[in-house]
């Protein structure tokens, strides 16, 4: 579905990726971890048009995006999550899901939608017409994942979601990524430091260190793998 060519990305004179190259396959879940500042982020910010790398190619579903607009990236079947959540606060809950539909036409299937979301999030109907802003941060961070499924996109992009909560909400939001997965068939490339939890929802996993791909394997030989325990896991 997706596939990274010897990416190279700059913020002006420094580089920040190095001969970038993954793939991902339609109905998998695969990771991205590494150390802060490895290159994460920026990772997912090429793949959705808001940095344009210097060299290589970006392909989603065997046709060049590299340069298309973020917005016509939406169209055709990427969404992301970006880090830090970035909900519209001052909206309603409700509010913030239209603006996820925003695209789209099909009125029935926006309400089908709207409807699967709330039976993912119970808290998120009983609060469906409060400000994004008034929401805890685990709210926020599931008010986020509803508002980029709202597009239903085929590929979605996740960018920290474990970020500043609490474990036990973040074991909720993984365990809500693994059911959209198999529930929606919708493919997810997850970016997270919590690489424990996201080497146990992946399918497979790459190794990002200092702008360059490690190492990748299926997720349970890297959650198995010494050196990755030593520098992730504090094994």
């Amino acid at each position: 579905m997706l596939e990274l060519r010897q990416v190279d990305v700059y913020y002006g004179n420094i580089q920040a990726l190095y001969d970038l190259s993954l793939e991902i396959e339609a109905g998998e879940i695969i990771t991205l971890i590494g150390a802060n500042g490895a290159g994460k982020s920026t990772t997912l910010m090429a793949i959705s048009g808001i940095l344009v790398p210097r060299r290589g190619e970006i392909l989603f579903k065997d046709q060049e995006i590299l340069g298309i607009a973020p917005n016509l990236l939406v169209q055709m079947g990427i969404s992301q999550v970006p880090e830090g959540r970035h909900i519209f606060p001052a909206l309603t809950v409700s509010e913030n899901l239209d603006m996820g539909a925003f695209l789209r036409r099909d009125k029935k299937g926006i309400e089908d939608d709207r409807a699967y979301i709330y039976e993912l999030f119970p808290i998120l109907k009983q609060r469906r017409n409060q400000p994004g802003g008034n929401l805890s941060g685990g709210e926020q961070q599931m008010l986020a994942i509803s508002r980029a499924l709202m597009a239903r996109p085929q590929l979605l992009l996740l960018d920290e979601p474990s970020m500043g909560l609490a474990p036990l909400i973040t074991r909720q939001i993984f365990e809500i990524i693994k059911k959209i997965n198999k529930e929606q068939h919708t493919t997810i490339f997850l970016v997270e430091q919590n690489a424990n939890l996201a080497l146990q929802v992946a399918d497979r996993g790459y190794v990002l260190e200092n702008g360059r791909i490690t190492m990748q394997d299926r997720a349970e030989l890297l959650l198995a793998n010494p050196d990755i325990q030593r520098a992730y896991l504090g094994i």
